[in-house]
């Protein structure tokens, strides 16, 4: 389809756009840094902002793990070196939680991995975010691509979760990301606006809330976005938010990537610079090697 006279149009770029034909070949597809120094620059109405908050790593070990290999993967956490300027987070599953937070460093804090969107009572099976402040932990996951398309959680219910969470003093990992057929049909960033607006029509204040993109088709699969790609998907991300929230949470939210993130790619991806951590899965049940990735925020000062 042909673009109105005036109107940029966009090229092909991995199923995050449409083609449109009347874009020559040599305008810029990616939001790149041009050297260390160089300004921000505006492509298609995305603009290039990149974040102000800490470097933040977190390990997500799903449903993984026994008293004893959880003991061993504490012990290596706790002998390891890691960068004073990360916030590091690790989100074991809910009945290792207080064996890790008995035994694991200050220096790491706990996330559990879901919590129910209200106040405990009749509800089997959940875990409320009251008990969990009990318990120790300073953050929760909503979102996460296996509670959306496996559990079945939509949009608004997840934004509800997440709201009561930061209503108990919980801070919130909130999860988006498109599936591969969604980007293969040009449907990331639809997808992905979509489900900030259910955290948006919700919650009150992004002051504690950490947005962590991962595309399914490459969650669990050792299929990774390319930094290109996820800067991308980042810095419209961090455009949404300026339109839609403001630009104080555009600059001081923290969006970090997730998606078969390990120690031999994380260095690339850190240096893109909305890229502002990582939500680690599988390889954060190797402790050194999660060590790594969270190393790799020196990544970011020296690309910065």
């Amino acid at each position: 389809m042909a673009s109105a006279p005036g109107k940029l149009a966009y090229p092909q770029f991995s199923g995050l756009r449409r083609t449109c034909a009347c874009v020559s070949n040599t305008h810029p597809l990616f939001l790149r840094r041009a050297d260390a120094a160089a300004s921000r620059r505006s492509f298609g109405g995305i603009f290039a902002m990149a974040g102000t908050g800490k470097f933040f790593v977190g390990g997500n070990w799903k449903c993984n793990g026994t008293k004893d290999s959880i003991s061993k993967l504490v012990a290596d956490l706790n002998s390891a070196t890691l960068e004073n300027d990360v916030d590091v987070v690790v989100a074991p599953p809910f009945i290792y939680i207080d064996q890790v937070k008995r035994s694991l460093v200050d220096r790491i804090e706990i996330s559990a991995q879901n919590s129910w969107i209200g106040k405990g009572g009749a509800f089997t099976g959940e875990i409320s975010a009251e008990q969990l402040i009990d318990i120790g932990c300073k953050w929760v996951i909503h979102g996460h691509s296996e509670r959306r398309h496996i559990i079945g959680e939509d949009d608004q219910f997840i934004g509800k979760k997440a709201a009561y969470a930061l209503s108990q003093n919980l801070k919130v990992i909130a999860c988006i990301g498109e599936k591969l057929d969604e980007r293969e049909a040009g449907k990331t960033f639809d997808v992905c606006f979509q489900q900030l607006k259910g955290f948006a029509d919700n919650v009150s204040s992004w002051t504690n809330i950490v947005i962590a993109y991962e595309p399914v088709w490459a969650i669990g699969t050792g299929k990774v976005a390319t930094p290109e790609q996820a800067q991308e998907v980042h810095a419209a991300v961090r455009d949404w938010l300026k339109k839609n929230v403001s630009a104080e949470v555009a600059s001081e939210t923290r969006i970090i990537y997730g998606g078969s993130v390990n120690g031999s790619n994380c260095a690339d991806l850190a240096k893109k610079e909305d890229i502002d951590g990582f939500l680690v899965g599988g390889a954060s049940l190797k402790g050194p090697e999660f060590a790594v990735i969270v190393n790799s925020a020196t990544e970011k000062k020296v690309a910065a």
